[in-house]
């Protein structure tokens, strides 16, 4: 069996990793934009290219003639190489364009959830050039001054700022908005909503889903949740596959979402949607409500879920693309995972220390680390690149005992390096608690 896998940073590793423990014992053929050195170990071919030329890609993959492809980013699936590959015969685990609208626009989304009154949505408004005069007196009038505004379009995951934490002031949100609408024709402009965010994956074949264990993920920076918007600091997810500020009504609300969003897309589509199912949730005093959706697993969401898969990753692969998903062919260990990610210590404000050394210890068996931005020198020596340098994963009975595992290795990491120390620790965890019980009453 031969499996083409286009993908980027740790996100990559990690679905070659589970696509390597398969019975199937699947040739991996990766394409990815640069070496990475986690993958070069799993496949059979690694081959540096443009991932969103569809004519680059095609070439591989007439020549490799894989039994299916994983096309793991948005920006690759927004380009329709999900398509272009179907239209020589090799499917792919991983949506088409029209169906990838749930990610690639913010609009298209609120106004399905809207038409098919799912009643997950905030208050909002899309706004496009003619419009840019009106956006004043929806921030202060209809949103009080307590807004969103989102990129209608893919952004690298920093397309979304928020009043309070991002726009400072009212004429702050309108600037952005408007910058918005120069660079992609539209802009949305919700409601700000007041919970704890949360993220449910699952596996899609069609009106078939299977969902994942719920993990949080740290988007900012620095401890406490302060400093600029990253791709993602660390994650982590509970042995209940639940997390510890939600009730068992609001992961099932997700859930519901999920199966009703995958439906929804079949019937608007007139196409089944195959792949991953990212949601982005906030549970609220109102229940749970609908930040966005994805197209693909999320990074570091997929460093947590997928070490805890011990059923067959390829089998669930062929099960979405032939359109026979079961609860039978999804098994996750009941452990938790806690994952924290380390960059360069400038990160993210400037690259001043690409190409320095960097040294990690061993793994041990309760462990696991994906690498992202990262160069390996012919001498094996690992070099810093300027983003996400590797997720480490602890995984243990308890969120505790995986978080102590990973904080351990973070610390022996040797280099101009850091991490968040906060991410699945007692404190960070309590005071998401203690915030659903206030908002709950």
């Amino acid at each position: 069996m031969k499996v083409l896998l286009l993908s980027l940073a740790a996100r990559g590793h990690a679905i070659a990793d589970a696509l390597s423990r398969s019975s199937h014992k699947p040739e991996i053929y990766s394409l990815f934009p640069k070496d990475n050195p986690g993958i070069k170990k799993l496949a059979v071919e690694q081959h540096v290219c443009d991932i969103l030329n569809i004519d680059t890609v095609l070439q591989h993959a007439k020549r490799i003639e894989p039994d299916f492809a994983f096309v793991a980013p948005d920006d690759a699936i927004d380009a329709g190489m999900t398509d272009a590959l179907a239209e020589i015969g090799i499917p792919s685990v991983s949506p088409t364009k029209i169906c990838a609208q749930v990610e690639t626009s913010k609009s298209f989304t609120r106004d399905l959830c809207e038409k098919h009154q799912l009643g997950c949505s905030p208050k909002y408004r899309t706004f496009m050039n003619e419009d840019v005069g009106q956006i004043d007196s929806y921030i202060r009038n209809d949103l009080q001054e307590e807004y969103v505004v989102k990129y209608d379009a893919l952004y690298g995951g920093k397309g979304v700022k928020v009043s309070g934490d991002h726009l400072e002031t009212v004429d702050d949100g309108i600037a952005y908005a408007e910058e918005c609408i120069q660079e992609c024709g539209r802009v949305v402009i919700e409601e700000k909503l007041i919970g704890v965010e949360f993220s449910l994956i699952s596996f899609v074949s069609g009106t078939q889903v299977v969902h994942m264990p719920a993990v949080q993920d740290h988007k900012r920076a620095f401890e406490g949740d302060t400093g600029p918007n990253t791709g993602g600091m660390g994650t982590y997810s509970d042995a209940s596959h639940s997390l510890p500020f939600l009730t068992e009504a609001e992961l099932n609300q997700a859930k519901d979402l999920n199966q009703r969003m995958a439906e929804i897309i079949q019937e608007e589509a007139g196409e089944p949607y195959k792949g991953i199912l990212f949601g982005g949730f906030i549970a609220t005093a109102n229940g749970v409500k609908l930040i966005e959706y994805n197209a693909r697993f999320g990074d570091p969401e997929a460093l947590n879920i997928l070490p805890l898969l011990e059923s067959d990753f390829v089998d669930i692969c062929q099960g979405i693309i032939n359109g026979e998903l079961t609860e039978d062919l999804v098994r996750f260990a009941s452990k938790a995972t806690v994952c924290k990610y380390i960059t360069p210590d400038c990160y993210p404000v400037s690259k001043s220390r690409k190409g320095e050394e960097v040294h990690f210890p061993a793994m041990p068996d309760n462990a696991r680390i994906y690498f992202g931005d990262i160069e390996e020198d012919e001498n094996g020596i690992l070099h810093l690149g300027g983003s996400r340098t590797a997720g480490i994963v602890g995984i243990g009975d308890t969120i505790a005992e995986a978080q102590q595992v990973a904080q351990s290795l973070c610390e022996q990491v040797e280099g101009p390096v850091r991490f968040r120390d906060d991410i699945g620790s007692e404190q960070l965890l309590q005071e998401r608690i203690d915030m659903m019980h206030s908002l709950r009453g």
